[in-house]
């Protein structure tokens, strides 16, 4: 399998390994086994709304809006789960940029209207092929939107890194941590790491007291608490950027 490697905003460098072609078609058949599942769903709606409305002009118009959604499947679903459909969640992969940066809606889009060359047109020869012949495994949707698709069955490690896992519900406590500097936060949590392992409380009362004084926050969290609250903020902070 190919590897890729991105480097983060906190440039750490962060290795992952590119889906293979036979799981993204897998992804690709669950996402299609949904919407003919959503369509049969449409037609038992349409054959109700027929009870109700006699025109039949009326009932192609609201059987199309209630199909809508299908139409935008892909391109909906990787904006709202960050990369991901369905297929993809079940089979742990994600859409994410080469170069690192947070992936925008447009790419999103780029890949998506891209879909008609790589999938429909040829029944997915070109898309196919493109990612047979693809140093990173990419359909031409991919190339154009500067996209790769990697899986996140394992997720590289972190912890001697200044990088923490911050949940996407998360919401930051102190919002001036910004004004500390990635060497800051290196010293903080390799010191924070040592003491907590060592169980070494006059360390973390030290540290955590020196930390208070640089940011200001007279937090009534305590050592450990407060730690890594300080570490989580500035990861959440920092990755926004």
């Amino acid at each position: 399998m190919n590897n890729l490697q991105i480097n983060t905003t906190q440039n750490v460098n962060l290795n992952y390994t590119i889906v293979s072609i036979g799981e993204r078609i897998l992804a690709f058949l669950i996402d299609a086994f949904i919407l003919y599942l959503y369509s049969i769903l449409v037609n038992l709606i349409g054959d109700a709304i027929g009870y109700v409305y006699d025109d039949r002009w009326t009932q192609r118009g609201l059987v199309a809006l209630i199909f809508l959604p299908a139409m935008f499947y892909s391109l909906l679903m990787h904006i709202i789960f960050n990369g991901r459909t369905v297929g993809k969640m079940l089979m742990k992969m994600r859409v994410v940029k080469i170069d690192g940066s947070p992936v925008h809606w447009s790419n999103y889009l780029t890949r998506w209207m891209l879909r008609l060359v790589d999938i429909w047109l040829f029944l997915g020869a070109i898309g196919i092929l493109t990612i047979l012949f693809s140093d990173r495994k990419q359909r031409l949707g991919d190339a154009a939107a500067g996209t790769v698709v990697i899986s996140t069955k394992q997720k590289t490690k972190v912890s001697h890194t200044i990088l923490e896992e911050v949940e996407d519900t998360y919401v930051p406590v102190f919002t001036n941590v910004t004004m500390l500097t990635d060497k800051d936060v290196r010293l903080i949590k390799e010191t924070f790491r040592i003491a907590k392992k060592s169980n070494d409380y006059k360390t973390l009362k030290m540290l955590r007291d020196k930390v208070d004084s640089i940011l200001l926050t007279n937090s009534e969290l305590y050592d450990k608490p407060y730690l890594e609250t300080v570490l989580k903020d500035y990861n959440y902070f920092t990755q926004q950027l």
